[in-house]
């Protein structure tokens, strides 16, 4: 029964991890889909329903993690200017 508890936290942390892997790139998705409806001409709705669609899966699991009580130490990728 404790190998099974310790097992249990380990899941929860690497949830965690994969959670915050999500939402960096659900982020990246979102930005990318913005860029598209900015930079294409004539905007139709199939690329209106993708970028909405991009924000409420990065607004999900940032409610996610935000109800879990993540934190995150590192950088989101999305905010580092190359």
């Amino acid at each position: 029964m404790l190998g099974f508890r310790k097992n249990f936290k380990n899941v929860g942390a690497q949830y965690d991890e994969f959670l915050l892997d999500s939402i960096d790139r659900a982020k990246d998705k979102w930005d990318k889909a913005q860029e598209t409806e900015r930079a294409v001409s004539e905007i139709d709705e199939e690329i209106i329903a993708q970028t909405q669609l991009s924000k409420a899966k990065y607004l999900f699991l940032y409610r996610e993690a935000r109800e879990r009580n993540v934190h995150n130490n590192r950088i989101q990728s999305s905010v580092i200017d190359y």
